[in-house]
């Protein structure tokens, strides 16, 4: 007899072949049958008539590290059938620590900064009470609802081995051996890689450059070769992107590669009809590397994320000239500076500055009010600022500004993002191309600033169903098989016997993301990005039910991926 029967769906297995009607039956957690089952028995029988059964959504780019501890759902990536993450990317981790305070206290201002997450949520949230990444990994163990696998961050190791020097000087090669010695320790206990960071806005809480920005080319070499002694691992970069590579950053990502004899993959891809070429030039990284014997990966948003700029946190509004003294000041203080002409005066001539780094975000006729917590300026919610300013008979910027100081600084705006159906066919060729997978959710991260944990339901809606530009059983294979692949994740990401039963069920008419909003629900009582999903009915971990109709389950059915074991080594060609 059977655990589980699925009955009636469509199967769509994630291989990319056709769809076809086919029951899947479940036991032990594992698919044990797949074909025509009605009337065989089973303890639990699911009816999936008129719906999709596919494998559930592979999430490679997460920051979960932290809200695994005060949210074991990993909301809310389940809701739009994701069943597997990896996390401790960027070389931002939590793991591992040294026996000095000021080294925990230090990665955790530094996680605050640069991945966007409330200082106090993670003070109140986390525990911080294991030193060694097998410990950090035995305290997950057992208690999330989906799969979740985890790197080794390159700053937390540097950190460890060379306290507040990480931030100043290159390593010795003494250190460089500790710091290997301490990444082959995590690689032991079941970590997937080795991830770190160039990116030039990757800065701490101080300003100063991350602890992996620091590092020279042998230092990430030699660390990238510890991954060669353990199987299953891969590699996760973030270069400094631009309009394309430079030959610093080519050279560096094949050697990464060769040096570990894995994959490397690097965030972020995007992709418009406008930027069609610029992507072009960057997936050929992966050309580059394979012509060296390595393989490099381009991670690819599957749409446009809109950014929601707020002067309560100041994240990215900080990088203009002048404007983080302005930003970075208490609550009550900042509140009166924005309300004093003379401030923003200031502010506006730091933005018109030829070192403004963000022009795009100081276009403030542009700028859009997306979101007001003040009931009483809801009239000004989808409304831009050029508008408010001829309403008012003043200045964008101080509509903007008044809107803000009014809302007691809560107020998110941005600009709208306007997707044309060339911008939709410039990313399927990318989503196509052997040099890139889709991914780059970053959830967990830039809780008020974007929102792209939902790309999967985005891709099925929008690629899917509204463009067309691939089909159903290409996106699919996309957001499963793919994946899955590239990390060597064993028994995920198709739906074939003896696979893990890890299986979203879905209307592929309905199926898609509910609008963003703000939800206060983070330790601390802060505010982050939030969506549901539309058409996803049900969501199960190795056969067990973890999202049913929308709605959370207190199940915890999921696994700590553990490399070597939950993964196998993936052949460079």
């Amino acid at each position: 007899m059977f655990d589980l029967l699925i009955v009636g769906g469509t199967l769509v297995d994630g291989t990319g072949s056709p769809r076809r009607l086919a029951d899947v039956a479940i036991t032990d957690r594992r698919v044990a049958a797949i074909g025509d089952l009605r009337g065989q028995p089973a303890h639990r029988t699911i009816d999936a008539s008129g719906r999709v059964v596919a494998p559930g959504f592979i999430d490679l780019h997460t920051h979960y590290d932290a809200q695994a501890f005060w949210d074991p759902t990993l909301s809310p990536s389940p809701l739009h059938g994701v069943t597997t993450v990896v996390g401790g990317n960027c070389g931002f981790t939590i793991a591992p620590l040294s026996d000095d305070p000021a080294d925990g206290a230090y990665l955790t201002r530094m996680l605050a900064r640069v991945e966007g997450i409330p200082l106090e949520t993670l003070q109140l949230g986390v525990p911080f009470d294991w030193r060694s990444t097998s410990e950090y990994l035995d305290r997950l163990d057992g208690t999330l609802s989906v799969n979740a696998g985890f790197m080794v961050g390159h700053s937390a190791l540097r950190r460890v081995v060379m306290g507040a020097e990480a931030l100043e000087r290159a390593a010795t090669a003494a250190e460089i051996t500790a710091m290997c010695e301490l990444l082959a320790d995590g690689l032991r206990a079941g970590a997937l890689g080795f991830s770190s960071s160039w990116s030039r806005t990757h800065n701490d809480a101080e300003g100063g450059r991350v602890p992996s920005r620091v590092a020279t080319r042998d230092e990430v070499l030699a660390l990238c070769a510890v991954c060669r002694d353990f199987p299953g691992t891969s590699l996760e970069f973030i270069p400094h992107v631009t309009a394309s590579f430079d030959e610093e950053i080519l050279d560096l990502m094949a050697a990464m590669s060769v040096a570990a004899q894995r994959p490397l993959n690097w965030n972020v891809l995007p992709v418009t009809a406008g930027t069609a070429g610029d992507a072009a030039a960057k997936l050929a990284a992966g050309s580059h590397a394979a012509r060296r014997g390595g393989r490099v990966v381009a991670l690819t948003a599957p749409m446009t994320t809109a950014l929601r700029l707020s002067f309560h946190s100041g994240f990215m509004l900080d990088a203009i000239p002048g404007w983080a003294d302005v930003l970075w000041l208490p609550h009550d203080e900042k509140l009166r500076a924005l309300a004093d002409p003379s401030v923003r005066a200031a502010l506006l001539a730091g933005a018109a500055s030829a070192d403004n780094p963000l022009p795009h975000i100081t276009d403030w006729d542009r700028k859009e009010i997306l979101e007001v917590f003040d009931p009483a300026l809801r009239r000004v919610v989808g409304r831009s600022a050029a508008e408010l300013a001829a309403e008012a008979g003043t200045t964008a910027f101080d509509a903007l500004l008044d809107v803000v100081v009014a809302d007691d600084l809560r107020t998110t705006f941005g600009s709208v993002v306007e997707e044309s159906e060339s911008d939709w066919t410039a990313r399927a060729r990318v989503w196509r191309d052997p040099r890139a997978v889709v991914g780059a959710s970053d959830a967990g991260a830039h809780l008020d600033l974007f929102a792209s944990f939902q790309y999967t339901t985005v891709l099925l809606a929008q690629g899917v169903r509204e463009h067309g530009v691939i089909s159903l059983e290409e996106g699919v294979a996309m957001l499963t098989s793919v994946p899955a692949d590239l990390y060597g994740l064993v028994g995920r990401g198709r739906l074939t016997a003896g696979a893990w039963a890890d299986i979203v069920i879905l209307d592929p008419a309905t199926v898609g993301a509910g609008p963003v909003h703000t939800r206060f629900d983070l330790p601390g009582g802060a505010g982050r990005l939030y969506a549901e999903a539309t058409g996803i009915d049900r969501v199960l971990v190795g056969g067990v039910d973890i999202v049913v109709d929308g709605e959370f389950t207190a199940a915890r059915a999921g696994h700590l991926l553990r490399g070597g074991r939950d993964t196998r080594t993936v052949a460079l060609v």
